[in-house]
């Protein structure tokens, strides 16, 4: 969907301010936080003016970049970088630094080895005690936390069947090989959570 020349995602609009009463205690401490896949830019133009101690690193693949950057030149914000190019499935990431990396409704729509390769790259880029927030909705033990979210698996696995929304038990044994230790589960609306880890 499109409003006028910039992409537009009803999805961030809904769930960009139960995001940020996370991530604004979250990052309190951050100097600069990295997104993955920053899709529409809409996030950013709403996080980086409640977040003035930090600047706000938007990414994703370069197709995307154009409409990041027309949200970017409207909002006239200074502490949003220029958005980079990255690709999970990259050999290697671009040289990106940051203490905080945020990634939302992205797992899901990465095949598994995609969502590997992202746990991987953060837990490159990120210092030790740097923080990693991830945003969408997640299953528990193989069941699903509503009919609505089962019935979504089910339309993502009908469009590809390397989507799915992912276990949260698998992500936690999956930060604990890369050095991402758990350290939040936050319940927000809509069947949504916010998972936080920490770089060891």
């Amino acid at each position: 969907m499109r409003v006028g020349d910039k992409p537009f995602s009803q999805a961030c609009e809904n769930n960009k301010d139960p995001i940020l009463g996370v991530i604004r205690d979250v990052f309190a401490d951050a100097g600069r936080v990295v997104e993955i896949g920053s899709g529409t830019g809409q996030h950013a133009v709403h996080f980086a003016p409640h977040l003035p101690h930090l600047i706000w690193q938007p990414t994703d693949v370069g197709d995307n970049l154009p409409g990041i950057r027309a949200w970017l030149a409207e909002a006239g914000l200074t502490n949003v970088a220029e958005p980079q190019a990255l690709d999970v499935d990259q050999p290697a990431w671009p040289e990106l630094s940051g203490d905080g990396t945020f990634s939302a409704n992205t797992a899901h729509i990465m095949s598994w080895p995609q969502v590997e390769r992202m746990f991987r790259g953060v837990s490159g880029l990120l210092p030790a005690g740097g923080a990693f927030c991830l945003y969408g909705p997640f299953a528990y033990v193989g069941e699903h936390t509503s009919a609505s979210n089962a019935r979504f698996d089910a339309s993502l696995c009908q469009q590809d069947t390397r989507m799915g929304i992912r276990d949260r038990q698998d992500l936690e044994r999956l930060g604990e090989e890369v050095a991402l230790d758990l350290e939040a589960d936050h319940d927000l609306p809509a069947n949504n959570r916010l998972l936080v880890w920490r770089r060891r």
